[in-house]
């Protein structure tokens, strides 16, 4: 098992089709002990419940209020002893076009993907720094990579776009303290995040674009997840991984 004896906090991963729960599910089967993170408390504790294994938890957090994630931070220490792995998926898409973004929705797109992403690794550092080891994942996307997507906006792009910039950038900093953080990029995969806005047309168009033929689900991009987090990526730092079917090719 990869992650035998580890700990590891996913954000939001508590949507049953969702990247988050696929990570907290794959982690889970590979030893570690994981908090699941959500805005819903509820669902949050149910996910930790169908994990495989035992002593995983659920609770609530808003990434946007750094106040809580310190709280999670300061769960998993209590309740694990130690922070090994941090994957930052919590994460929202807008599909509205340049003219049509407001500053609400700039402020939201920023807050949730790249504000959310800065409180949970600042609030987990301190102890990866204690222990001198730590893997920090980060969520960015093919968007950022291409300027544009499947659904997001170009306030979506930008915000990706600084989750790879912060994942270089953390990864020049935290390298002395044996902390690892790098980014996986995503393009359309089949969860629910694009709220049925996916119509079968879409889908074939988009598909057609994609030298493997289909649409990525969210147990493959879990497995890069696994891999970053793991020792298998233990000279890893600084990188992004495409998983895109080959529909990005760079």
């Amino acid at each position: 098992m990869l992650l035998k004896d580890r700990t590891a906090i996913i954000t939001g991963a508590a949507s049953p089709r969702g990247l988050g729960l696929a990570c907290a599910r794959l982690f889970a089967e590979h030893g570690a002990r994981v908090l699941v993170l959500d805005l819903d408390a509820g669902a949050a504790a149910r996910a930790a419940a169908s994990l495989p294994g035992s002593g995983h938890l659920g609770d609530r957090c808003d990434v946007t209020n750094k106040a809580q994630c310190e709280a999670a931070a300061n769960l998993a220490q209590r309740e694990f002893g130690r922070i090994d792995v941090l994957v930052n998926i919590a994460g929202i898409t807008s599909p509205q076009r340049l003219m049509e973004v407001d500053d609400a929705s700039y402020q939201r797109i920023f807050d949730v993907n790249m504000r959310g992403t800065l409180h949970m690794t600042q609030a987990v550092v301190p102890n990866m720094r204690q222990r001198k080891a730590g893997s920090i994942v980060n969520m960015s996307s093919v968007s950022a990579q291409r300027g544009g997507g499947v659904f997001g906006g170009s306030h979506y792009s930008a915000a990706k776009a600084a989750v790879l910039g912060y994942t270089k950038a953390c990864a020049r900093e935290l390298g002395p303290d044996q902390i690892r953080v790098n980014a996986v990029c995503p393009s359309y995969i089949d969860t629910d995040i694009t709220a049925g806005l996916m119509t079968p047309e879409r889908l074939a168009a988009i598909v057609a674009g994609v030298p493997l033929g289909r649409p990525g689900h969210a147990h493959e991009v879990a497995g890069c997840v696994l891999f970053l987090a793991s020792d298998l990526s233990s000279y890893v730092t600084g990188s992004e991984i495409d998983i895109n079917g080959g529909s990005h090719i760079h």
